[in-house]
């Protein structure tokens, strides 16, 4: 039997802090690791190709959507967004868990393709708060922040779809929870039974 690492959905409105309490947990964690997504949205400053997102054309995004290459895909706002379904497995069957950071719409996608997925979301504590994070950016606009805003509470609104609720007021907090669910799935029997095969063959022999 040998041992499957775990998919995650991490969804969030934008300035919850999804992403550094994503990287602050892979950081801190072996066999895991991030899924790099493709999108059509141009780079914003300091972002690396293929490390922050696989920049892609729309005429490429829609040719690999044609060929089947994600495992999900979904539009925010005028962008496309998607997975790639061959990384995703090939890195789960090396034992390694895998993080999709991806909205609502490619949560659902992927808990119907495998139902063994789990997904979590992370809220802000309020609405000040978020938009104090969205303003403290600095790159957006005035309208931009408020279209942001109008996203950000119809995303909210799929909280109930998700497996585990994380509210990140404070990160240290949000952070222990985040490793707190991580650790559980792994202590799950059957994954144990994967991961310790040997073992239990040997005890039980």
């Amino acid at each position: 039997m040998s041992y499957r690492g775990t998919l995650y959905t991490v969804s969030a409105p934008s300035g919850a802090g999804k992403t550094s309490l994503v990287n602050a947990l892979v950081e801190t964690t072996k066999e895991l690791k991030v899924s790099v997504s493709h999108t059509t949205r141009e780079k914003r400053p300091g972002e690396i190709n293929e490390v922050d997102y696989h920049f892609v054309s729309h005429e490429e995004f829609l040719g690999m959507v044609h060929r089947d290459e994600f495992l999900e895909h979904a539009q925010v706002f005028t962008n496309h967004y998607g997975t790639s379904k061959i990384w995703v497995e090939e890195t789960l069957a090396k034992g390694i868990d895998v993080i999709l950071e991806i909205d609502w719409q490619g949560a659902r996608q992927v808990r119907e393709l495998m139902p063994l997925a789990r997904s979590i979301f992370i809220l802000p504590p309020s609405r000040k708060c978020l938009h104090e994070r969205l303003t403290g950016r600095g790159q957006d606009k005035a309208n931009i922040i408020e279209a942001r805003m109008a996203e950000a509470r119809n995303e909210m609104s799929h909280f109930n779809e998700a497996h585990y609720l994380i509210v990140n007021d404070n990160f240290d907090i949000a952070l222990q929870e985040f490793r707190a669910i991580l650790l559980s799935q792994r202590l799950h029997l059957e994954k144990q039974k994967q991961r310790h095969q040997s073992l239990l063959e040997s005890l039980l022999s």
